[in-house]
């Protein structure tokens, strides 16, 4: 199944499930991001990437500089192992893994979390390319894919247990836009994928076609 069809599914049982108010809640907040985030703001291809450390799973720290000594990078950004969304996504590249590899290409994902929470993630999807770190979303925030989510969400995020603290190190609701990049062996953007809707993710195989067309 492709992965915008199970998408839809995640969404159509949550839509089915929850609650009105909190349908229109979320409904809102996605609708005005949408209506105020600037594509063009954000990195874009032909830019290079910045450079970055960032701690992986496990707490190591791990440098673009190193991975692009690979070969070229699929970097995707999850806002968290909270997103049911994020983990279907995450299991999808995970399914195409040695066909990235095949080509030369490392998969990178981060996310804003704790490598302690990032390594529940690995875990429970049984992830193994590296999951790292940008705790303050300060990557996010240089590649203008930054959703500072309203305040207005908090007591829904607290009403299932949902703990940011705890989970990023700080109280902020700040998460980053869904996006992944194809990141050239040069360090150069050579195709993006942003949406400011959190249910609408890149489909592996478009990254194959992205990576076969290097």
């Amino acid at each position: 199944m492709a992965l915008a069809a199970q998408l839809t599914s995640v969404y159509e049982h949550f839509s089915q499930a929850a609650p009105k108010p909190a349908l229109d809640l979320i409904a809102g907040v996605t609708s005005d991001f949408q209506a105020s985030y600037k594509p063009s703001s954000a990195i874009q291809v032909g830019d290079s990437l910045p450079e970055f450390r960032l701690s992986d799973a496990a707490g190591k720290e791990v440098s673009s500089a190193d991975l692009l000594t690979q070969g070229p990078l699929l970097i995707a950004f999850y806002r968290g192992s909270w997103c049911p969304y994020c983990n279907i996504e995450l299991a999808a590249f995970q399914k195409h893994l040695d066909d990235f590899k095949a080509k030369g290409v490392t998969l990178v994902a981060i996310s804003p979390e704790l490598p302690d929470t990032s390594l529940s993630t690995v875990e429970k999807n049984e992830l193994k390319f590296p999951v790292l770190s940008d705790v303050g979303n300060k990557l996010a925030k240089q590649l203008g894919i930054l959703f500072a989510q309203p305040e207005k969400m908090r007591p829904f995020f607290a009403s299932h247990g949902l703990d940011f603290k705890t989970r990023n190190g700080d109280e902020s609701l700040e998460v980053p836009v869904p996006a992944t990049f194809l990141v050239d062996q040069k360090g150069v953007v050579r195709n993006s994928f942003i949406d400011a809707d959190y249910k609408k993710r890149l489909e592996p195989t478009t990254a194959l076609e992205w990576i076969n067309a290097l």
